[in-house]
């Protein structure tokens, strides 16, 4: 065969990170149709995902931003950090007002919410692999509003206004974690665990710990499990 001929065959390889085995077999379903796309690996969360980006390299990473252990979010510093430039989608259930800014913040090239179905994934795909960021019209306008300045910061909800750790902190304190279990999954400290409370109660304009705690409950309530 020519060398021609197998570069017409090789295809782009995408490692699917999810920790729902049946979201990973129907990406896998869905990627693996196309003629130039494979799924050359799975993890389910983010020590899995940097072991098989090492072993299979591939082209683009698609990870789910709720993952066990480290979040999407931090998996993305991570990549970045050890594989600069290697392309992430991020795909959640989670609504994208909230996370597609602290996503592209971090590194990955887009951003996309799992009800948006095969047809808009695989462009999402695409999109990335073309080299430019996907996000929805309705997200890129409302960055590009924030970006610009046209949109003051201030105006943005209270939770959109805490920083990456204070984010995660708040969703575990959300998740019913008390603070020594949320330092041990995030490997802080007890105490700076208690610093990032304080700063979420202060961010959040509330008066006591259990008032950061229904506000957390209710926040991710409303967020669902995706």
């Amino acid at each position: 065969m020519s060398a021609k001929a197998k570069t017409k065959i090789a295809k782009t390889k995408l490692l699917i990170v999810d920790d729902h085995p049946m979201m990973r077999q129907g990406l896998a379903l869905l990627i693996n149709e196309e003629p130039d796309l494979t799924v050359c690996g799975e993890a389910g969360d983010a020590a899995q995902a940097m072991a098989a980006v090492a072993a299979s390299k591939p082209d683009l990473v698609l990870a789910d931003v709720s993952l066990g252990g480290k979040s999407g979010l931090e998996l993305v510093k991570d990549l970045q950090a050890l594989h600069p430039g290697l392309p992430v989608l991020i795909i959640s259930m989670h609504d994208e007002s909230i996370y597609a800014e602290r996503v592209l913040r971090a590194g990955a090239r887009g951003y996309i919410m799992k009800q948006e179905g095969g047809k808009k994934m695989l462009q999402a795909i695409r999109h990335i692999l073309a080299g430019q960021i996907y996000v929805s019209e309705k997200m890129s306008a409302l960055i590009l509003e924030i970006f610009s300045g046209s949109r003051a910061r201030g105006s943005r909800s209270p939770v959109q206004q805490l920083t990456d750790r204070e984010f995660e902190v708040f969703q575990l304190i959300g998740a019913g974690k008390g603070t020594r279990e949320i330092a041990e999954r995030l490997h802080l400290s007890v105490k700076t665990v208690e610093v990032h409370r304080i700063h979420i109660k202060e961010k959040l304009q509330l008066t006591t710990g259990s008032e950061v705690i229904r506000y957390a409950v209710r926040w991710v309530e409303s967020q669902g499990n995706g």
